[in-house]
């Protein structure tokens, strides 16, 4: 295999991370839930697999081409082998119905290194989770986490039904103990958690994380609106809606202008067009790009940029990040060349 990031490598460049592949062996499937299963995968050669944080992450390649981001569930303490839940959704991208129906115990398949948009606070007093659905997966090796650190916390679990709530069995001590809270909708979010009361307080020292289907993430989102900046992490399975709230929002939709994109390392210079996108035009020319949301959710096209302003589209990079990352699925540029460290 290649060599190995270290776990400070891994967390600072999460790109080099996003492009290493791993041959791994699906070690086991088993059933958490109705139409949710539990994909657990070692590495091919019985050797250990990288580090990774709380709230990771990988790709996984998939028959037919796809690629799609699965969250890490297990402890990240175990080097041994990654677990990811799966809910399988007929109305989905494909994605989910492959791991389902077309992986099976044995199968030999690629996967990337872990990487991380989602990671718990270092100085946070105590820990508020909101789960929505499958969404509870990266929030298991958050709460493991907390757990280790001696650190306070409570998890809102939101589910339509007992019979769909992954992870309810190993949950129960923690909401026997109060630190855990299951709310079931039947399918009617209004009988649901009461988020406007349940964020209506934050107190000093606490950090909200969230991940969950779109229509609960931007509940959330206008819910905890008062939340002081930074307090607020969140990571979704599709794309954000459509409201504008900030300049940069603004900015990001207004109307496409041409520019260029320059790969350093391959010296190569191209023009990209109102409409297309860097990665259609990188394709277009034989450059090889792994994708999978192509709507700046994913992370999966995660590039280091050398010069130029981009215009961020993406819902992953946080201001920090967007000082050295773009996501070339929907980004384009400010200034009339944007360089890139390919």
């Amino acid at each position: 295999m290649e060599t190995v990031l270290t776990r400070d490598e891994a967390i600072a460049r999460p790109e080099r991370a996003a492009r290493r592949k791993i041959e791994a062996r699906v070690k086991s499937i088993r059933p958490l839930a109705e139409d949710v299963s539990a994909f657990e995968f070692v590495s091919a050669d019985g050797s250990a697999l990288p580090p990774f944080i709380a709230g990771s992450h990988i790709d996984v390649h998939l028959p037919g081409g796809m690629i799609r981001q699965y969250s890490l569930c297990n402890p990240s303490t175990e080097r041994h082998h990654y677990v990811v839940a799966v809910l399988r959704d007929a109305a989905g991208r494909g994605g989910s119905i492959a791991m389902h129906d077309a992986l099976h115990a044995g199968q030999i398949v690629t996967i990337s290194a872990p990487r991380n948009h989602f990671q718990l606070s270092a100085d946070a007093a105590q820990h508020v989770f909101i789960a929505g659905g499958i969404g509870i997966t990266p929030i298991m090796a958050m709460i493991d986490e907390v757990q280790r650190r001696g650190e306070a916390f409570h998890l809102f679990y939101c589910a339509r039904t007992p019979q769909r709530t992954a992870f309810l069995d190993v949950l129960q001590p923690l909401i026997d103990a109060g630190d855990a809270s299951v709310h079931f909708d039947g399918g009617d979010p209004r009988n649901g958690l009461d988020l406007s009361r349940t964020l209506a307080q934050c107190a000093p020292g606490t950090h909200l994380y969230y991940c969950g289907p779109s229509g609960l993430m931007d509940a959330i989102e206008t819910a905890s609106a008062h939340w002081p900046d930074g307090t607020r992490h969140c990571e979704r399975f599709s794309a954000a809606g459509t409201r504008v709230n900030t300049p940069e929002d603004h900015a990001a939709r207004r109307p496409d202008t041409p520019f260029e994109v320059e790969l350093r390392r391959s010296q190569r210079t191209f023009t990209v067009q109102p409409g297309e996108s860097i990665v259609d035009v990188l394709r277009g020319h034989g450059v090889e790009v792994d994708t999978s949301c192509c709507e700046g959710y994913c992370g999966t096209c995660m590039t280091r940029y050398l010069e130029g302003e981009p215009l961020h589209r993406d819902t992953v990079l946080d201001a920090e990040d967007r000082e050295e990352f773009v996501m070339i699925c929907c980004a384009r540029s400010k200034s009339p060349t944007l360089v890139l460290d390919i």
